[in-house]
Order: C-alpha cells, then sequence, then structure tokens
C-alpha cells in the first residue's frame, strides 16, 4: 500500500524510496509523485539534501535525489537557458539502465531510433563510459544507419518508460517553456551506454558541469514554484 503525502516515508533517502516512486508511478498516482518532488526539492532548497545539479549533455539539468546500488532517482529540468552543455555526438542514445519516468509539468516526445548495421552509414557507435567528473566518449567499429520508427508524446500526469538498450532521442516541443520529469533508472547487467556520432569522430572526453549552489536551488525552486501554480494530474 502507498504511503500517504504526510507519511515520513516520503523523506528522501529512505531505503525504500525506489521501490515506492515505482510503484506510484505504475500505479498513476500523481498527487503522490508530486508530493514525494516537493518534500525531495524542498530539502535541497533548504540544504537538507546537499546536492548538486549537474548539466546533461542532452540539453537538461538533472538534480540527483537518490542513489542506492543499481538504482537512482533524479528530477530532470529542461527550461530555454538551462542545462546546455555542449554536445559532441548527436541526442541519439541508449541507456544501460531501465527508465521509468513521471512527468511532473509540460510536456515532451520520444522518438525510438532504429539502427541498422551495413552500407551508406550515417553514424558511427560510441560507448559511454561515465564517472563523477564527465564522460569518456570511445568510438567503436561498427558503423550504422538510423531511422527513427516511432514517436510517442506524453504530458503532466502521464508515465512512460524504456528498457535499456532501445536507441532513442528526446524531444521538448518549442511552446513547451519548462519540462520537469521524475526519472527512475534501474541498471541492467550486460548493458553499455552508448551514442551515435559522426563516422570521423574520434574518442574524446566529455566534463559534467556541475552547478555551484545557487543555480542548483534556483532551478529545484523554479520547479517547486510551477508544482504550485499548476494542477497537478492525479
Amino acid at each position: 500500500m502507498l504511503p500517504s503525502a504526510g507519511q515520513s516515508s516520503l523523506t528522501p533517502g529512505a531505503f525504500t524510496m525506489y521501490s515506492e516512486l515505482f510503484d506510484a508511478i505504475e500505479r498513476g498516482a500523481g498527487g503522490w509523485v508530486a508530493d514525494w518532488a516537493r518534500t525531495a526539492l524542498g530539502e535541497v532548497v533548504s540544504g537538507v539534501r546537499p546536492v548538486a545539479a549537474v548539466s546533461h549533455p542532452l540539453g537538461f539539468l538533472c538534480v540527483p535525489v537518490y542513489r542506492g546500488g543499481d538504482d537512482g532517482v533524479c528530477v530532470h529540468l529542461w527550461e530555454p537557458g538551462r542545462g546546455q552543455a555542449p554536445l559532441t555526438t548527436s541526442p541519439t542514445h541508449c541507456h544501460s539502465w531501465d527508465l521509468v519516468s513521471w512527468v511532473l509539468l509540460g510536456g515532451l516526445r520520444n522518438r525510438t531510433i532504429q539502427v541498422e548495421d551495413g552500407a551508406d552509414a550515417t553514424h558511427r557507435v560510441f560507448q559511454v563510459r561515465s564517472d563523477p567528473d564527465g564522460d569518456t566518449i570511445e568510438a567503436t567499429d561498427r558503423l550504422v544507419r538510423a531511422r527513427v520508427t516511432a514517436t510517442t508524446e506524453h504530458h503532466a500526469g502521464e508515465r512512460y518508460s524504456l528498457p535499456a538498450g532501445i536507441f532513442h532521442e528526446t524531444v521538448i516541443p518549442d511552446t513547451e517553456p519548462l519540462v520537469a520529469t521524475v526519472a527512475l533508472g534501474n541498471s541492467r547487467p550486460g548493458t553499455a551506454d552508448l551514442s551515435l556520432g559522426g563516422l570521423r569522430t574520434s574518442d574524446h572526453r566529455v566534463t559534467r558541469h556541475h552547478c555551484d549552489r545557487a543555480t542548483t536551488v534556483a532551478a529545484a525552486t523554479t520547479i517547486l514554484n510551477a508544482l504550485t501554480d499548476h494542477h497537478v494530474p492525479g
């Protein structure tokens, strides 16, 4: 049974955080997920949870909230002027972890990409090896063609998921001034983080920009204010 908004298990850092959020998202309990986000982000603002947002190369700010073994929970924010780290490959990538996400605010599109080996290649496959300071982007010998096979739209109050190993792109429509999601990741053994890049792109290193406290608090406050101003479905 899911706890109510007033119970202590909403406190970020509880060992059941991932499973409780997963269950809430699967049940469509949007109000519960929004209450959790308010609590988590409020602790970021107050300093109870001393985390630093990360400017992600895919165009969003990631506020890491929880990591326990193979499980992780983050809040992602897309907003003009935020999270604009340079992208050295392409937006097409696949995770080494299963994604389950809940859209808190705004809407986004997910494009599923099929990659095919053979002649007339348009991209090289790169393996991404991440550590706390950044990403090592390693070129592989695999050359592929890429094409969009499906596009789905997801709006505030909706769940979406993506298994590990599926190439995709996240697209934020120009009409969306602010998009925020709760993202759950569960690592899958034997899979790798991959990205598509240029045919002639070589190995390189990308440093993740860890935001200062003021920028982190500003991002968390932006989401909190938007959650207050907008009705949260579910």
